[in-house]
């Protein structure tokens, strides 16, 4: 990670050294609750936190203000803190805020002309962060998470021998921004462990920024959640298929003379209103398959009846489905030229077409409406 270069101005470091460069470092962890339901929630993490210290910058600056070789020993590693609450909106999306101290970072440098220039940073403020929930599993959830800083960046220089220093602690508020991602296991319904990684812009109190990163883990407790230990559900006993016996078909039988007027297809008013009541009570249910079936009466021709039962059973169906709003793809139909009468053979005597068998045969004309229901 690159820290800061930064250039100690005239303010900062006066003498026979001249100007000089300091680079400063810092990290802050700042964990995120993943409860899977809203709520308020508290937690904190201690980190690692390292970055780069900006060697080559840092000599050069020496040797242009009248030093002939410099070494440098860094103290590029830190632990930090960060205490936090938060709410969380859903199980997708949460808000956090918090408070942050980093760690101190720094280096020596020993010149010639015999002189040393020492340089230390620390940083605390404040975050305000957005983060993004992906559940993977009852316990184990990821997040990504981008937010803001206000921070204070306070400084300590000091030198020796040919090295003097005139303003030995600057300190800087900043706000700058800050994003990261990160692992959550659940331990119990309240407590979450976490790992994480972040990156953090910050100024490092002499007018530079430079980029800090931290991998750090942490707790954190969620309000109204019960403390019982996130456990694997026991086993349940395999089931025992128990076969029920499917359902017996319901059956409508509608009187083809109030369907259709004689010989026709066309349903007709009296129809309709037995077709409407048939709709309303079938939408509700949850059926399989609906079958209607058209039958005449013994009178005609095999292929005539055969033509106009299959034509008043489709236009049936046409007004179930148009009408009445129930799935085409779940009623069949069919047609039959008499064969299954109503009547006994004794019943209706004759076989000339005479009003007077029409009417006996009335039974015979009818639609069948049959509804098969689905098996629980």
């Amino acid at each position: 990670m690159n820290f800061a270069k930064s250039k100690l101005s005239r303010a900062i470091l006066a003498g026979t050294s001249g100007t000089l460069s300091l680079m400063a470092v810092a990290i802050i962890a700042s964990p995120v609750a993943l409860a899977e339901d809203d709520g308020w929630y508290i937690g904190g993490n201690v980190g690692y936190s390292q970055a780069d210290i900006d060697d080559e910058r840092i000599n050069s600056s020496l040797l242009g203000s009248g030093f002939s070789s410099t070494t440098i020993s860094e103290d590029d590693n830190s632990t930090d803190y960060k205490i936090f609450g938060g709410y969380q909106v859903n199980r997708y999306f949460a808000m956090e805020a918090g408070f942050f101290e980093l760690g101190d970072f720094g280096y020596t440098a020993s010149t010639v002309p015999p002189g040393t220039l020492t340089g230390e940073i620390l940083v605390r403020g404040i975050n305000f962060d957005l983060v993004g929930i992906l559940p993977i599993s009852d316990k184990f959830s990821a997040f990504a998470r981008a937010g803001v800083t206000r921070a204070e960046t306070e400084a300590d220089f000091s030198g020796t021998g040919a090295v003097n220093v005139i303003n030995a602690n600057p300190s800087e508020y900043d706000n700058k921004y800050k994003y990261g991602v990160g692992v959550e296991y659940k331990m119990t319904e309240s407590l979450g462990l976490r790992a994480e990684a972040e990156r953090y812009r910050i100024n490092d109190a002499v007018g530079n920024d430079g980029d800090v990163d931290m991998f750090s883990a942490g707790l954190v407790y969620r309000f109204g959640a019960t403390s019982e230990p996130v456990v694997a559900a026991a086993p349940t006993p395999e089931p025992v298929a128990v076969i029920a016996p499917p359902p017996e078909p319901r059956r409508v039988s509608f009187s083809a003379d109030t369907m259709f007027d004689f010989d026709k297809d066309t349903v007709k008013p009296a129809g309709k209103q037995e077709l409407d009541k048939l709709a309303a009570d079938l939408s509700d249910s949850n059926f399989e398959v609906i079958t209607v079936t058209g039958h005449t009466d013994r009178i005609g021709s095999h292929d005539y009846n055969m033509d106009l039962s299959a034509r008043r059973a489709e236009a049936v169906k046409r007004y179930l489905v148009e009408t009445g709003g129930l799935p085409a793809s779940k009623i069949t139909t069919n047609g039959i030229d008499g064969a299954e009468p109503v009547t006994q053979p004794d019943d209706c005597i004759g076989t000339k077409r005479t009003q007077a068998l029409i009417d006996c045969l009335a039974p015979d004309r009818r639609v069948e409406v049959e509804v098969r229901g689905t098996q629980q």
